[in-house]
This record gives C-alpha cells, sequence and structure tokens, in this order.
C-alpha cells in the first residue's frame, strides 16, 4: 500500500520531510545547467502538495497531473536538468523526459480518380461523396460486405489522439463528440482553431493541390498554398483520420483529443493524458496515428491501464520504410501496430515492416477520407491504413463487447502477404465472421 504524505504519523512525516529537505538543499547545490526549459514526467507518491514544495526549492514547476488513476503522476518544468536529483528524493518513483512525437504520413504518388467521383449519395444518414466510398480501399479491405452480412455499422466510442477533427464536417455532425484540446488545456478539439482567419484556406474550385510534405493530403476544391508552411504541415491529420473510421464504421462515436498541434507534434505527456480521459470517458477504442522513437514507460503503463478497462489499442507502424521499431506500435500484446499497403496488396514502400512491430496492414496510398472545411481528400501513410482497423475494431463490438485480446485474434483472419507485415492484409469481413463464430 501508499501512503501519502498526509496519511503518514507526525513524528514519521517529520522524519520524512526532514530527509527530504536535506536532500533537496545538496540537490539546489549541485543542479546542473541546461539551455532550455525541461519538460519532465513524474511519478510520486508523496502527493502533488509536497512535490510542489520540493518544486520551491529545487527550481523547477508542477504544471498539472496527467489523469492517471492513483492520482501520482505530473508534469513538471524547469529551467535545470534536475531529473537525477529527483530520483533521490524519498517518494519519487519515476522520472522520464518528455519527448515530441509526430504524426505520420508517406510518400504521394498519383491522385487516386476516386477523389473526382463527386457524385452524392447517402451514407448512414449523412450525404457524401460516391468516390469516398465506392474507393478501392473499402473494396479491398471489404467494408460494404462486412456491414451488410453481418448487419455491423459500428458502436462504442473511438478515441482519436491526434491534431483535433473539424467539428463542422457535415459528415461526421451525428457522430462527434466534444473532445478535449490538451495543447491548450480547454474542451473542445477542433482543429480549425489552429489557424486564424489569415491562413484559412480560400475556396477556389481548383485542380488537386497538395497541402503539405507531411500529411500530403491532396484536397480538391482549395487553394491551400498558405497552409503549405511548417507551421502548418500536421493541419487536417486528425480529421482525415477520422473520415477513414466513420468510412468503415458510420455509427461509431469518434472522440478528438487533441494532443498534436497543427505543426505534427506533440508531447508524450499530453498522450498519456488523452489515454486516461479516454478510458475516463468510455472509449472502447484508441486511433493512435503517431510514433515516438524511443519508448516511454509511462505511456506503455497508460495502455496497459486501458487495456486493463477494456479498451482496444491501434497504432501506426511508422513511414520510414525500414524494418524498425516504433511507438506506442511497438508495444506487442497492449497495441496492434498497422503497416500500410498498395491497392495491389504489395508493402508500401514507406511503410516500417517486422514480426516485432507490425500486427496487420491495411490500405493506405491514395485513401479518398474527409479534409477540414467540409472537403476531401487524399491521403498516403500507415497513419491512415491505422483507422481502418480502428473502425473495424468497431464493427465487433456491434457483435458483441470485445478487448485486445480478442480483437486481435479477429483481425489475424486477414490476407498473407509476407512475414514482414504480420498477419497480413485486414480483410473485415474475415475479421467479423471469425468474431462471430468465436463468441
Amino acid at each position: 500500500m501508499i501512503l501519502s504524505a498526509r496519511q503518514l504519523h507526525p513524528r514519521t512525516f517529520s522524519r520524512f520531510a526532514g530527509r527530504v529537505l536535506a536532500i533537496l538543499l545538496f540537490c539546489a547545490m549541485t543542479a546542473a545547467p541546461v539551455h532550455a526549459a525541461t519538460r519532465l514526467i513524474v511519478r510520486t507518491s508523496i502527493g502533488g502538495q509536497l512535490l510542489t514544495t520540493v518544486c520551491r526549492i529545487l527550481g523547477c514547476n508542477v504544471e498539472y497531473g496527467l489523469g492517471d488513476d492513483k492520482g501520482q503522476l505530473f508534469l513538471l518544468t524547469s529551467p535545470l536538468d534536475i531529473s537525477a536529483r529527483l530520483r533521490i528524493l524519498p517518494g519519487i518513483v519515476t522520472v522520464e523526459l518528455d519527448t515530441i512525437g509526430q504524426t505520420l504520413a508517406g510518400s504521394q504518388a498519383d491522385v487516386p480518380p476516386a477523389l473526382y467521383d463527386k457524385t452524392p449519395v447517402s451514407y448512414y444518414g449523412a450525404t457524401v461523396r460516391r468516390g469516398y466510398v465506392n474507393q478501392p480501399a473499402a473494396a479491398i479491405t471489404r467494408v460494404s460486405a462486412a456491414q451488410g452480412t453481418f448487419g455491423v455499422a459500428g458502436t462504442g466510442i473511438v478515441a482519436v489522439i491526434d491534431t483535433g477533427v473539424d467539428a463542422t464536417h457535415p459528415v461526421l455532425s451525428n457522430v462527434l463528440l466534444p473532445g478535449y484540446d490538451f495543447t491548450r488545456n480547454r474542451a473542445s478539439a477542433d482543429e480549425k482553431g489552429d489557424i486564424g482567419q489569415s491562413t484559412t484556406a480560400v475556396i477556389d474550385q481548383t485542380n488537386p493541390a497538395e497541402v503539405n510534405q507531411s500529411t500530403t493530403a491532396v484536397i480538391d476544391t482549395y487553394s491551400a498554398s498558405q497552409l503549405n508552411q511548417p507551421k502548418y504541415q500536421g493541419f487536417g491529420h486528425g480529421t482525415m483520420v477520422s473520415g477513414v473510421i466513420h468510412l468503415v464504421a458510420p455509427k461509431a462515436l469518434i472522440l478528438p483529443l487533441k494532443a498534436f498541434r497543427a505543426d505534427g507534434t506533440g508531447y508524450a505527456s499530453d498522450i498519456i493524458r488523452a489515454i486516461y480521459y479516454a478510458v475516463r470517458h468510455q472509449a472502447r477504442i484508441l486511433n493512435m496515428s503517431f510514433s515516438f522513437d524511443s519508448s516511454s514507460a509511462e505511456l506503455y503503463q497508460a495502455l496497459v491501464y486501458a487495456e486493463l478497462n477494456g479498451v482496444i489499442s491501434v497504432a501506426a507502424a511508422g513511414n520510414q520504410g525500414k524494418d524498425t521499431i516504433v511507438y506506442p506500435a511497438g508495444y506487442n500484446g497492449v497495441v496492434m501496430g498497422v503497416a500500410s499497403t498498395s491497392n495491389s496488396d504489395l508493402r508500401s514502400s514507406f511503410s516500417n515492416y517486422g514480426q516485432r512491430l507490425v500486427w496487420v496492414a491495411a490500405p493506405g496510398e491514395g485513401v479518398v477520407t474527409l479534409y477540414p472545411f467540409s472537403t476531401y481528400a487524399a491521403v498516403w501513410g500507415t497513419s491512415f491504413s491505422t483507422p481502418f482497423v480502428a473502425g473495424a475494431a468497431a464493427l465487433l463490438l456491434d457483435v458483441h463487447q470485445s478487448d485486445q485480446q480478442h480483437a486481435s485474434q479477429a483481425f489475424a483472419h486477414a490476407k498473407y502477404i509476407d512475414k514482414t507485415l504480420g498477419n497480413g492484409r485486414l480483410d473485415i469481413y474475415q475479421a467479423v465472421q471469425a468474431y462471430l463464430q468465436s463468441r
């Protein structure tokens, strides 16, 4: 059992506090300077109040708690590198740097013809473009066949940890929850708030234009030159991911959790907060279309907590085109890593691969999806393979309440390609059928 400082006997607490103070005075005299503010994720058993006292002496700040179930996890900032000093203090359980992750996209190829098919069709209560519903990626994964044969359209809440979502997109209006913006610590995760009036793209009905090198989105009704800047290179990413989820599971609710800025970068601390938030708000599926090069113990613990609460987690395998490990996709058994394939069932040249990383693959080249400002885009990358799996997980929930283990087993019924792509390319029909037979 872990005791907080307030639960200790007064005499015990006095000895405890004296020991902490002595160590703090030593640490304060020996702290090493750094050039920029350091962000630290700290787990403590002494509580936030005593941790604040510790920071007053060491010159750091307790910014806020990260929302873990035990209330032990905090974000600290400091102009000094105090990691080593914190680790030797009584009651400090773990200390790690707050690293930065990146939203993902692959190499753009020819614009798919489906992007030009603007014929309006009805799709589960919304009017959408035929090219969105009938695109090759949907046919390859057998979205319509699974929906029609098994009578599934998705249920439950899918949490999208990303750049936010266009809250006014008409296709998502019936399924989008308000969400939360962890980059600004405020309600609502509308990513359009990342751009000002002077940078809003102008409708001009021109030919498709590449928005930027990061998301490699090609949109068909906007002159997006003003968005083709480094500070906007991740803009639209969350809306595009959500559009794929909605394509596969049109009745599933989408909970946008904004942990990434418009430049496509996000702190591990914000992602950790988003995971705990998702669990508290009854999310059943986590979509994580981003990656970190290094592992985070607290990110892993947050995902373990999600799994123990029945959450299914999927993450992008990354776009370096290597047999390598990135995170969170690399947390085998807790997360399903998703690689990208072409419409010819070949591994995408940009997609990472390997048995240690990939559980299943899904189409990720020229996927037609939603884009902010009520329009559509074609996208490339493992970021957009991942939501095919997240959406398929929501279809499983339509059959019976599922979890990470059972969903993983269902998705293992895939079209085998080669050993570098795990169980193969996602076949949603096979997955739902196998899940039905296992109940």
